[in-house]
Formats: C-alpha cells, sequence, structure tokens
C-alpha cells in the first residue's frame, strides 16, 4: 500500500508546500468577461420587460412564468457553488453518501408541487410566515419564523457560498478576497434590486445552462483522466497522501466510499439518520423554505409549477455525476494536495489544517481543463455563486417587506414597500461581507457537512410546523407555537454545544461530551423532529381547536372550500362603518374626512415630488420600476397571487404519469448505489 501513490498520475512532482498553479490566461479572463456582460444584458432585459411595479410584480414575477424557467430557477437556485465546493469536497474525503442530500431532496421537490402548493395557492399566499400568520392567526410564529428564515439565509446560505466562491477566486484569479467578493455581490444586487424576481428568474435559466454545459465536459474530463467509472474505483483505494505519518487512519480513503447506506453507528453518515433524519430538513428546504417556494408561487398556474418541480427533481441526479465523481478523481489525481493529512502541511495548503477536500473542484479546474475551458468553468462558478445569491437576496428582502415590515408599519404604501424591499437587500449584502471572517474562522475541513448539520439543528421543528399546520386540522396556534418553540432551544443549544467542543484533528483524541460525540447530527434531527411533533399534538389536543376560519382553504382536506378567510394582510385599521336606523351600512362622515384628506395631501405630495424630481432622482425610480408611479392609482389589492387549482385533465395525467416515471429512476438509483 506504501508504493500505491507512485501509480498512474495520482500526484504533482512539486513538493506540496509550495502548491503551484497555473494561472488564469487572457483566453479566459475574455470568456469570464463575456460571461458577466451577457448576464448583464439579460437581466437587464428582464428588467424592461416584466412587470415591477407591484408587489406581485417584483416579488412573484407577476405570476406569468412557465414551466422550464420555474424548473431551471428552481436548480440554480439550490446549486450555488457552496455546492460544486462541498459536494466535491465531500466526495473526495468521503466518497458518495454525501449524494444523498441530492436524493432526499428529488423526492422533496415533487412533494411541493403535489401536496403542498395546492395549500398555499388555495390560501393566497406570498411567503411562508404569512401562510402560518393565515393559518393559526396571531403574531408570534409568523414573526419568530420570519427573523429564523433571515438568521438561517445569513448563517448557511449566503457566507457559505460567498466562502465557497471565495475559494475559487483565490486560487485562480489570485485577487484579494474582499475586492472580489464586493465586485461579485455589486453586479449581483444590482439586477436583483432593479428586476426583482423576473429578472433573478431569467439569469437564473441562463445560468443553469452554462453549468451543465461546463460542468458536464469537466466531468468528461475527470473520467477521461482516470480511466472512467472502473478506473476510479480501483485508483480512488490507492490515492494516499505521501505525507501521512504513524499508523492512524488520517489519509486514508475510507472502505464505504462507494456505498451510500452505511453503517448506523460508526459511519460518517448513518443510514438510518439518511432516511429519517435527513428527511425532514429536506423537507424543510424545499417545501417550505422562502427561497424555493417563491419559484413556484411565480408560475403562471399549479400544472406549470409541477412542470417546474419534475424538471428540477431529473436535474437533482447531475449533482452525483458532476460535482460528487468529479471530487473523488481529484483525489485521486492530486492526493498530497487534497488529501492531505498533516495539518502543518494543509495549513501550506489551503490555510486550512482540519483539511483540504474543499479544494477538489477548483484544483480539478485549473490543473486539467485546457484554456478558454478553464474561464468557462470559472463562469460556471460565478454563476452559481450568483444564482444562488440572488434566489437569497429577493427572497429575503421579501420576508423583510411583507412580514416585519408590513408589521411595524400596517399602513405602508406600496411604493414604500418596493424600496423598502430593495434598501433591505443592499443592508444584506453589508452584512454578509461582514459575516465573511467568520465563516472563515468556523468552518471545517467539509464545507457541505458544515452546512448540513447547522442545518439539521435549525430546521427540523419548522418543518413539522408546517407539516401539521397543513395536514392535521387540529393543530391550533398554541400547540404549533409551542413545539416550536421547544424544538429551537433545543436545536440552539446543540449548536452552541458544537461551537464550543469542535471536532478535533484526525490524529488527536476526541474528548467531547457524549451528546456532542455520541449523537449524530442526522440522529439529533430525529429527535428534534419528535420532541416537536409530540409537543405540537399534546399541546393542540388538549387546547380549543381552531376556528373554520383558520383551517378553510388552508389544509390538505380543506383546500377547495370556499373562502371564508378575512383578506390577509398586517392588521390595518379598517374604515369603521356604522348602521343607521334605516339599515343601509355608511362610512362615518368623520372617517370619510379623514381619509379624504390623507388622498388629497398625498396626491398634492406626489404632484410635488414629480415637479422637483432631478435627473438622479428619475434614473433611480426607473432602475426601481416606480417612475410612473405617481400617475397611476393606487395599486389593487386584489393583485395577489393565483387562486384557481384547476388543471387540464390531460396535462394533469401527463403530469402524473412523469411524476411516477421520476420516483421510479429515483429509487433505481438509491438502489443502484445504495
Amino acid at each position: 500500500m506504501e508504493s500505491s501513490p507512485s501509480g498512474p498520475q495520482p500526484t504533482q512532482s512539486n513538493p506540496p508546500e509550495t502548491f503551484p498553479q497555473r494561472s488564469m490566461e487572457p483566453a479566459d479572463i475574455t470568456v469570464l468577461v463575456l460571461y458577466f456582460l451577457f448576464v448583464l444584458a439579460v437581466g437587464l432585459w428582464s428588467t424592461v420587460k416584466t412587470k415591477r411595479d407591484t408587489v406581485k410584480g417584483y416579488f412573484l414575477a407577476g405570476g406569468n412564468m412557465v414551466w422550464w424557467p420555474v424548473g431551471a430557477s428552481l436548480f440554480a437556485s439550490n446549486v450555488g457553488s457552496g455546492h460544486f465546493i462541498g459536494l466535491a469536497g465531500s466526495g473526495a474525503a468521503a466518497g458518495l453518501s454525501v449524494t444523498a442530500y441530492e436524493l432526499n431532496g428529488l423526492f422533496s421537490v415533487l412533494m411541493l408541487a403535489w401536496l403542498f402548493l395546492p395549500i398555499y395557492i388555495a390560501g393566497q399566499v406570498t411567503t411562508m410566515p404569512e401562510y402560518l400568520r393565515k393559518r393559526f392567526g396571531g403574531n408570534r410564529i409568523p414573526i419568530t419564523l420570519a427573523v429564523l428564515y433571515l438568521f438561517i439565509y445569513i448563517f448557511t446560505k449566503i457566507s457559505v457560498d460567498m466562502y465557497a466562491g471565495a475559494i475559487f477566486i483565490q486560487q485562480s484569479l489570485h485577487l484579494d478576497l474582499y475586492l472580489a467578493v464586493v465586485g461579485l455581490l455589486a453586479i449581483t444586487a444590482l439586477y436583483t434590486v432593479a428586476g426583482g424576481l423576473a429578472a433573478v428568474i431569467y439569469t437564473d435559466a441562463l445560468q443553469t445552462l452554462i453549468m451543465l454545459i461546463g460542468a458536464l465536459t469537466l466531468m468528461g474530463y475527470s473520467f477521461a483522466a482516470v480511466g472512467g467509472m472502473e478506473g476510479l474505483k480501483e485508483k480512488y483505494f490507492l490515492a494516499l497522501p505521501s505525507n501521512r505519518s504513524g499508523n492512524n487512519s488520517c489519509g486514508l480513503p475510507r472502505e464505504d466510499a462507494f456505498h451510500i447506506f452505511r453503517d448506523p453507528l460508526t459511519s460518517d453518515l448513518p443510514w438510518p439518520g439518511i432516511l429519517f433524519g435527513m428527511s425532514i430538513p429536506s423537507l424543510w428546504y424545499w417545501c417550505t423554505d422562502q427561497v424555493i417556494v417563491q419559484r413556484t408561487l411565480a408560475a403562471k398556474n399549479l400544472s406549470h409549477a409541477k412542470g417546474g418541480s419534475l424538471l428540477a427533481a431529473y436535474l437533482k441526479v447531475l449533482p452525483l455525476f458532476m460535482m460528487v465523481f468529479p471530487g473523488m478523481v481529484s483525489r485521486v489525481l492530486f492526493p498530497d494536495q487534497v488529501a492531505c493529512a498533516d495539518p502543518e502541511i494543509c495549513q501550506k495548503v489551503c490555510s486550512n489544517p482540519s483539511g483540504c477536500s474543499d479544494i477538489a473542484y477548483p484544483k480539478l479546474v485549473l490543473e486539467l481543463l485546457p484554456t478558454g475551458l478553464r474561464g468557462l468553468m470559472m463562469a460556471v462558478m460565478v454563476a452559481a455563486l450568483m444564482s444562488s445569491l440572488t434566489s437569497i437576496f429577493n427572497s429575503a428582502s421579501t420576508i423583510f417587506t411583507m412580514d416585519l415590515w408590513n408589521h411595524v408599519r400596517p399602513r405602508a404604501s406600496e411604493r414604500e414597500l418596493m424600496i423598502v424591499g430593495r434598501v433591505f437587500v443592499l443592508l444584506l449584502v453589508l452584512v454578509s461581507i461582514l459575516w465573511i471572517p467568520v465563516v472563515q474562522a468556523s468552518q471545517g475541513g467539509q464545507l457541505f457537512i458544515y452546512i448540513q448539520s447547522i442545518s439539521s439543528y435549525l430546521q427540523p421543528p419548522v418543518a413539522v410546523v408546517f407539516i401539521m399546520g397543513c395536514f392535521w386540522k387540529q393543530t391550533n396556534e398554541k400547540g404549533a407555537f409551542s413545539g416550536l418553540i421547544s424544538g429551537l432551544l433545543l436545536g440552539f443549544i446543540r449548536l452552541v454545544l458544537d461551537f464550543i467542543y469542535v471536532q478535533p484533528q484526525c490524529d488527536q483524541p476526541d474528548e467531547r461530551p457524549a451528546v456532542v460525540k455520541d449523537v449524530h447530527y442526522l440522529y439529533f434531527s430525529m429527535i428534534l423532529s419528535a420532541v416537536t411533533l409530540i409537543t405540537v399534538s399534546i399541546v393542540s389536543w388538549f387546547t380549543e381547536p381552531p376556528s373554520k376560519e383558520m383551517v378553510s382553504h388552508l389544509t390538505w382536506f380543506t383546500r377547495h372550500n370556499l373562502m371564508i378567510q378575512k383578506e390577509l394582510g398586517p392588521p390595518a385599521a379598517p374604515l369603521p362603518l356604522t348602521l343607521p336606523q334605516n339599515g343601509t351600512p355608511e362610512a362615518s362622515s368623520t372617517n370619510i374626512q379623514l381619509e379624504t384628506i390623507q388622498e388629497n395631501v398625498s396626491k398634492t405630495h406626489s404632484c410635488d415630488m414629480t415637479q422637483k424630481q432631478s435627473k438622479v432622482v428619475k434614473a433611480m425610480l426607473w432602475l426601481c420600476g416606480m417612475e410612473s408611479r405617481s400617475k397611476e392609482e393606487p395599486p389593487s389589492k386584489a393583485d395577489r397571487v393565483i387562486v384557481s387549482l384547476e388543471e387540464n385533465p390531460f396535462v394533469k395525467a401527463l403530469l402524473d404519469v412523469s411524476l411516477i416515471v421520476c420516483i421510479s429512476c429515483a429509487i433505481f438509483v438509491w438502489g443502484y448505489f445504495a
């Protein structure tokens, strides 16, 4: 075994301490610049083309998206640069097991379209906290979740994607980290702020195509370099770093590297955790996360949303071939760097003493691809980074505007909501930049596992509350809130313990407490789900049931009910009605006068503003799609999500057959690699 690293092409002749890099050539830079110009052109085109001067136009793309951009956007929003870096890194370090997350997501995105989305459409919701406000009443749950969602976005999505993108930028362009990230964020925020969800979805569709072309090209080069799948299976177990020392297991490939289902007690991903503990966070992400659900709500109708989900489900099989296998190939070709086992050498190679598996994908791109194609793959990585960031920026601004700002200022005008949503994106950019050092300090040897462990502590309680609200009519506000808080408290305790007791390096003894060391994060996800489920069930059962208004058309079994629920919105003071002696309702004169005065003042102010606007102000208003708002009548409150659940019988049958085919293919892939 000791002589195996000298086999066919697994190592570089240069010492790992120098970590030599091929630099980007002018042709690569040209491809990258052309890509940026193309994306900006598409973003500006969609900005001009789409309706973006109303809440629905900006946050839900006017509800006019057809199935293919919806499906492409679902995939692009999910697969960020964290996926490329994280999945390839976990493939290099531990083999195929991480693919279980992708295959789990395949089933969850189909559940979104067939089970959850009809409920959301029937309930006429724009955001997920808004659904909970309608379903349970009160503001405790929606506000708690709105704050939690924003925390999760910064902690596990924006920061991680930016860190992963930074790894690529540092290794390929040798630019200053902050300069490169600020530039990317500036371009990303520009068309997110300007175009809203429509610009995001159209650019996502373009970037999905570029991602697939580039990643599949690199996959071909990777398999060619190791002699196909058979060559990979043979050489992966021989890919040992030459700097390994001692008789410990550091730097050794796992014996179960080519299996997804692994030992329930001693493995890195135990199979009961994969089947049960992984499914709940997956349901949270695909069925209740604003970033994902917002894309399907933007579809023209339920059939287009189902078609988009099917497309995304088929695409979810590809990360195994586009990211995990290439990561394993990278270990075979560059074991001294990618599989380094000595903390001091790892620090010199990638500035991370825990391990360098996360450089597997960029190392492969820079060393294996010819000039020009390297530029394309850089564009792919930038596409992945930008598409996921735009999705999160847009969805986070939607949650902040519709659930938090609307609660603080229930009478806010639509123009005010538009401005607040865009300003919040800029604030989010600033917070994200400031968070980069925290991510650099906290992330371990495998970025993807870091993401999933954090998710397993925060997401299960939220997912259980949504599932119970959607599928059990007895669930009430007291039960949901009690379950949510108890689950989140447990999750935060484990999260804090994980940060206090950091996982030791491979050759050091593990002295962490048993609750951290012995309870795998996927098993902890199962415990959290069970605690939340039991709490919600008991409290709901022994307290008063929800009113018909809280249940009608807001659960699976009542989605076809007639509309009983009152018009949703943060409680705005309605115009009080008085009933005179003759029985005819009329507005009280005081309130009529007050409304009239406010309306006249508003109109006068608008006219003054129009007359005094400078060219700079007009340009800013045009960028935000509000240049003519002062001339228009107030926006209609009926401009909401489409309500119809009707589908063409033939299209519905075709989609159902496609669903069965897709699930059958997924089960085959599970069985083949399990």
